[in-house]
């Protein structure tokens, strides 16, 4: 289980490029840190995470889980799963959770004004959605685990 205070890494897999958003201490807000370009082997990936949990000092990470629009896990969800075990094995220590992604790219483009504009703001609206998608999947986590506090209380 992810501890209540210190920072949150948010990741958003793609396949070309993977989104990436950070949490404050207080695991109240995140907001969109950078995107790593994928270079062909997932261990390489897995490093770069690492090493970016690492430097950012992250208490845990939440990945994004393309379920399919009827909530099941399909294709998509089982290679993030994959992903997802493959990098707790690689942060021991650190707490690796998921959270329900679906539509966080569709709601990026549009938290981002969408992608219209000339063929300049489109590749680099491309270059950032998925960071953008990255701080609203882990803005969803830490509202969903600020609730069930409060309704703990």
């Amino acid at each position: 289980m992810i501890p209540g205070h210190g920072r949150v890494l948010g990741v958003d897999l793609g396949t070309a490029r993977i989104g990436l958003a950070l949490s404050d201490a207080d695991q109240r807000m995140a907001t969109s840190l950078t995107v790593l370009v994928r270079e062909g082997d997932p261990a390489a990936d897995r490093r770069a995470l690492v090493r970016l949990a690492a430097e950012k000092e992250v208490v845990g990470v939440v990945v994004g889980l393309p379920l399919s629009l009827d909530g099941s896990v399909g294709p998509a969800a089982r290679g993030a799963l994959d992903e997802v075990a493959q990098l707790a094995r690689a942060l021991p220590g650190t707490a690796v959770d998921t959270v329900d992604e679906r539509f966080t790219t569709v709601a990026a483009y549009q938290a981002m004004g969408g992608a219209a504009g000339g063929r300049r703001r489109r590749v680099a609206a491309r270059q950032q959605v998925d960071a953008v998608a990255a701080a609203i999947l882990l803005q969803s986590w830490l509202d969903q685990r600020a609730a069930a506090r409060s309704a703990e209380r």
